[in-house]
């Protein structure tokens, strides 16, 4: 499944796919389908900043939806994404990187 054109107001605030950057997907070509599972998940960045991630499925009963999340948040779905569509400092700038 590639990301597809959403908008939707929550709270208080449009999110939408047109406007918005990709960061990362788990839209892995496995030979076969880019599906996982019947779902897959993307991240993006708003035309203002902000982070959500849009949830796509092909299962009966659930319905695409998108979700706001906070830097922390999209940080830690960035990391577990196979999908990279920007290196870390371009997808969120001004985070500095601690040495482990």
């Amino acid at each position: 499944m590639k990301a597809r054109d959403m908008n939707e107001v929550i709270g208080g605030e449009r999110y939408k796919i047109e406007t918005a950057t990709l960061l990362a997907g788990d839209d892995h070509w496995d030979g076969h389908n880019f599906e996982r599972h019947g779902r897959n998940t993307f991240l993006f960045i708003g035309a203002k900043g902000s982070y959500f991630a849009q949830h796509l499925t092909l299962c009966q009963g659930e319905i695409d939806r998108l979700e706001p999340l906070s830097e922390d948040e999209a940080i830690t779905l960035w990391e577990t994404l196979p999908e990279k569509r920007m290196d870390f400092a371009e997808a969120f700038p001004g985070v500095e990187i601690e040495e482990a």
